[in-house]
């Protein structure tokens, strides 16, 4: 069975290339938020194995939703990215829980797919 997978970015065309990136990687895309408070519901509900998350949301910061998020008791693996390649770092991620932090141009060529997996989850291809 697919890895569940929680799509959280603002930007509406963002969110619709990166579930085609993701289903295109065997992963099964169960939801998508634009916000901090839609993350926080989506993933209540809908209780994902992983998410990707932008660090730039609109009612909040990412890293500290990042945080919450591997926090909740199913325990998903997060992914930080953003199109500031800056924005933070793979480190401080870590800090908060997620797996690591990609920049959206890194996305397609990252070990993505392995990172929202985690350890043991064969490669996809």
């Amino acid at each position: 069975m697919a890895t569940t997978v929680l799509v959280i970015d603002d930007d509406p065309a963002f969110r619709a290339l990166a579930v085609r990136m993701l289903v295109g990687m065997g992963l099964a895309v169960v939801g998508e938020a634009g916000t901090v408070e839609g993350a926080r519901k989506a993933a209540d509900s809908l209780r994902p194995e992983s998410a990707l998350v932008d660090v730039g949301l609109p009612d909040g910061d990412g890293v500290t939703l990042a945080g919450m998020l591997a926090s909740l008791p199913w325990r998903p693996r997060i992914v930080l990215t953003s199109s500031d390649p800056e924005a933070t770092t793979p480190a401080d991620a870590r800090s908060v829980g997620a797996a690591s932090f990609i920049a959206k141009d890194d996305l397609p060529e990252s070990g993505l797919r392995a990172l929202l997996t985690g350890p043991g989850e064969q490669e996809y291809g």
